[in-house]
């Protein structure tokens, strides 16, 4: 597998999408489907993070600051369509969580009234660890359209649904079923696939990001910088991928509506290289160092001496030559 030698812009936008939430405000939403899930957790941070490459799943898993609570939220399509209810929802994942932990306890059930909202449906219970204590869990089920949602609360401490702090998070649980995905809904969903390594299915929810960016680029600082951030991880993505073609048509494209970004001219260098077109490698290497002054704030050019996309090419006298050359001259 080849690696564009570029990691700075990536590790930008993580920063700008650290956690899909406003202040302790979490949000899950899916690339291709309507409906968002919402919930408040003063003083959680997120732990971990999953996406299924179909667009199907997305879900994070947070711990409190105290480590009393942690959560497990997750958004996913399930079978039902129209007829998918919240109560429908729970009871299907609760059997499943019974085929796949025999000790599970339920404690109690009830349905949580929203108003003109959609109603979650809750369970509580127990169940027992491998070495021998219980873990203790309260979740909520909320669903339309095809979508659920489910709000997992749970701890080594017993807890109930009753509990102030439980109680508050889900005060606060609701799915908005009208909501559309936004850019910043797939720009996450996409980083969560890179991090998995999964860049075939990373690559074009980073391209339908794109389509969706707004004026004011939020939450990046501009929308030139989004779109800089986007194009290189959705070029990049297309091109670990092997898919040479894709990747060279995103930078292309890269070029011709901000054209001096030199991160643009570097990635379609790799392309080329991945293509064995050393010649056209060299031209966009040659442009992307001449145009070194023009990067976003806080990156650097990558070392092409160290670069996948370039390292079989060593034995290239010429080729490697250039290359070092560049690095010097860095």
């Amino acid at each position: 597998m080849k690696l564009f030698g570029f990691a700075l812009v990536f590790l930008a936008s993580c920063s700008a999408f650290p956690q899909n939430k406003t202040g302790d405000t979490f949000k899950l939403a899916l690339p291709d489907h309507n409906g968002q899930l919402i919930w408040n957790a003063d003083g959680f941070r997120i732990t971990q993070s999953s996406a299924k490459p179909n667009g199907r799943e997305i879900g994070i898993r947070g711990q409190s600051n105290s480590d009393r609570l942690a959560f497990l939220g997750f958004l996913f399509l399930a079978p039902g369509g129209d007829a998918l209810t919240s109560t429908k929802c729970r009871d299907d994942a609760l059997a499943e969580e019974k085929r796949s932990v025999p000790s599970l306890s339920i404690l109690g059930t009830k349905d949580l009234d929203r108003g003109p909202g959609l109603p979650v449906s809750q369970v509580t219970y127990s169940s027992a660890m491998r070495d021998g204590s219980k873990e203790y869990h309260v979740r909520g089920f909320v669903a339309s359209n095809g979508v659920c949602g489910d709000l997992e609360l749970y701890s080594g401490d017993q807890i109930r649904e009753t509990d102030a702090d439980v109680a508050k998070i889900f005060s606060t649980y609701r799915f908005d079923a009208n909501y559309v995905p936004e850019f910043a809904d797939l720009a996450f969903y996409g980083q969560i696939l890179y991090h998995a390594n999964n860049f075939s299915a990373a690559a074009p929810a980073f391209e339908k990001a794109l389509t969706m960016l707004t004026p004011d680029g939020a939450p990046f600082p501009s929308a030139k910088i989004a779109r800089r951030v986007l194009t290189d991880q959705a070029g990049m993505a297309y091109g670990i991928s092997g898919n040479f073609a894709k990747a060279r048509s995103i930078f292309e494209k890269g070029i011709a509506t901000d054209p001096e970004y030199p991160l643009y001219y570097y990635n379609l260098a790799c392309a080329d290289a991945g293509e064995g077109k050393l010649a056209d490698a060299q031209k966009h290497l040659q442009e992307a160092f001449a145009r070194k002054a023009n990067l976003i704030s806080g990156e650097t050019m990558p070392d092409p001496t160290e670069d996948d996309s370039f390292l079989p090419y060593k034995t290239n006298h010429a080729f490697w030559e250039f290359i070092v050359r560049l690095k010097e001259n860095k």
